[in-house]
């Protein structure tokens, strides 16, 4: 174990010498860990420059796809009538769409009023307002009947609101239920006058009572109603829903099962219905206390509907409902024939237009779709090559150039005088300068397009716009040719190139992977000087360690001779 102080017998700190001399003995690791810092930096450049070249090589493969220069755009003269679309290769042209029927959606309308009554019988003083089937909840809160205010509460019953009624117009008004018609009736003598501004419940709403100027005010329609978030036996139903008995009720829509057990909620089953693959939504419709089942497409098509295990479609009046049938999309093209969609949006195999959809907005409308070649993604695809092309160079310059401070020193960068680096500038400079051979090829030249250098560096620079708009324009199978070309395209000798450079095994990963085993290397010299300059240091400190214990041994033996010595005299 080192003493944590050293020199208190010899009075020299030794300590402080042993690192010292170990301090020495690291300078080879210091020069080792500048090689390695420098590897590290160089490698870290040659990723910065194979990022930059990834782009380049996505921006490439782009300019080589054969659906680019075959990009087409569809334009519509009446957007409020219809849009469209073009894909690639898509025949250019101007076609006029006569719009004469717009498609809908078939729809299973149940049968109505499929609620049961209210009540069995006129006597209501049992009947909760909170429990009722009512369309939708009462309100708790207040409402007028011949400008006397009427209280109701969470916790009536509908008899306690005719009473109140009675009692607010001292006698003049009575309410009561009729069972047959499942309404309710208000009767007086004279004129009724129902609700006011200030009302804060929705009994007269909900009870479908309006003031009709004279002294009886029935119910506008049958009350009872589904309750939906009730269990299938709670739901007021009027016909009972049987789940088989066993709790395995299954109907079918379209061919897909929908299962149910009675004590499942009602709008849970609906639920169920919407999101399986039968292709309906299924609703309830309280003004007319009716289920609807809708066809989620357009089209004249059916809804094929049956019980297999319970009454469940038979209950909700779907099963006996009519069939409201969809409609067909009717349309023509340039004056022919009516054809026929049974979706709003019109694809070739209705139209025969390959590759151009067109969706119709509105009914009785004509309108003209444009088909044309996409000139703005071409020129965009070439431009965003241009910038990916010249962050390369701009990478691979910052990475390999030197500079000089204002005191005349040279200072270089990870990659200064790095031949392979230096080749890949040169490499793409001569790819995108010369010109491009092969047969038939009516454009050689990037400066035909209005490409050329800007002369101060290896950048490229689009100096006359309107060059490569007009070769969009006029000359598309050559500027095509020029990059696309399967055997002298550009792109794609470009694009063997950067697959050569930054691939898996390419010269950039094989670079990168040389420079990590080089830094390994020295890290390994640095852990082995290390272990040296510690043995060393270890072996100093035990010796010095010896010589402190056998100086304190001297001391001890010279403080006793002293004490001897010093005494004698003293008795001389």
């Amino acid at each position: 174990m080192e003493l944590g102080l050293s020199g208190l017998a010899s009075n020299f700190d030794w300590r402080s010498l042993v690192d010292q001399i170990a301090n020495v003995e690291r300078l080879p690791q210091r020069r080792l860990m500048s090689e390695q810092n420098l590897l590290e930096q160089r490698k870290n450049a040659y990723g910065s420059i194979l990022t930059q070249l990834n782009i380049l090589a996505t921006r490439v493969d782009a300019l080589k796809s054969p659906d680019l220069f075959q990009a087409r755009k569809a334009s519509v003269g009446d957007a409020a009538a219809a849009s469209a679309t073009a894909s690639a290769g898509a025949a250019e042209g101007t076609y006029t769409f006569e719009f004469r029927q717009l498609a809908t959606a078939a729809r299973q309308v149940g049968q109505g009023n499929i609620g049961g009554p209210l009540h069995d019988g006129p006597d209501v003083s049992g009947l909760s307002l909170a429990t009722a089937g009512f369309a939708a909840p009462i309100t708790a809160g207040s409402f007028r009947v011949n400008g006397a205010l009427v209280e109701v509460t969470a916790d009536d019953t509908l008899q306690n609101v005719f009473d109140r009624i009675g009692s607010a117009t001292g006698g003049a008004v009575v309410g009561s239920y009729d069972p047959a018609q499942d309404r309710i009736r208000l009767d007086s003598a004279g004129p009724i006058v129902l609700g006011s501004a200030t009302d804060t419940s929705n009994f007269l709403q909900v009870a479908q009572l309006h003031n009709n100027g004279t002294g009886e005010v029935s119910s506008a329609g049958a009350l009872g109603s589904v309750r939906l978030t009730a269990s299938l036996a709670e739901s007021n139903l009027a016909t009972t829903v049987s789940d088989g008995g066993a709790g395995a009720g299954k109907f079918r829509i379209n061919g897909v099962d929908i299962s149910f057990h009675a004590d499942d909620r009602l709008d849970a089953v609906l639920r169920r219905i919407n999101e399986s693959s039968a292709g309906v939504t299924a609703s309830y419709d309280f003004s007319n206390d009716r289920f609807v089942l809708a066809n989620k497409g357009t089209g004249d098509m059916g809804i094929a509907l049956e019980d297999v295990t319970g009454n469940f479609l038979a209950a909700t009046g779907l099963q006996g409902g009519t069939l409201d049938r969809g409609r067909d999309l009717l349309y023509t093209v340039n004056g022919g024939g009516e054809l026929r969609s049974q979706s709003n949006t019109i694809r070739e195999g209705s139209s025969g237009l390959a590759g151009v959809t067109v969706t119709a907005l509105r009914e009785g409308e004509t309108t003209t779709v444009r088909v044309e070649g996409d000139a703005g993604a071409m020129r965009k695809a070439i431009t965003d090559f241009i910038d990916a092309y010249n962050k390369v160079q701009s990478q691979i310059a910052s990475q390999t150039a030197s500079t000089t401070d204002s005191e005349g020193k040279v200072k270089a960068s990870p990659l200064t005088a790095d031949g392979d680096a230096d080749g890949m500038s040169a490499t793409l400079r001569r790819m995108v300068y010369s010109p491009v051979s092969g047969e038939g090829l009516g454009l050689r030249h990037l400066e035909s397009l209005g490409i050329v250098s800007n002369s101060n560096d290896d950048k490229l620079e689009l100096a006359d716009p309107e060059a490569l708009d007009r070769a969009l324009a006029e000359r598309l199978p050559a500027v095509r040719a020029l990059f696309s070309d399967p055997d002298h395209g550009l792109a794609v000798r470009l694009g063997s190139y950067l697959t050569r450079m930054t691939g898996d095994e390419g010269v950039v990963a094989s670079k990168q992977s040389l420079l990590t085993r080089q830094a390994s290397d020295i890290g390994r010299q640095i852990d082995d000087l290390e272990r040296i300059v510690q043995s060393n240091r270890a072996r100093m400190l035990d010796r010095f360690v010896v010589m402190e214990k056998a100086q304190a041994n001297i001391n001890q033996q010279m403080q006793f001779l002293m004490q001897r010595f010093g005494s004698t005299q003293a008795r001389v």
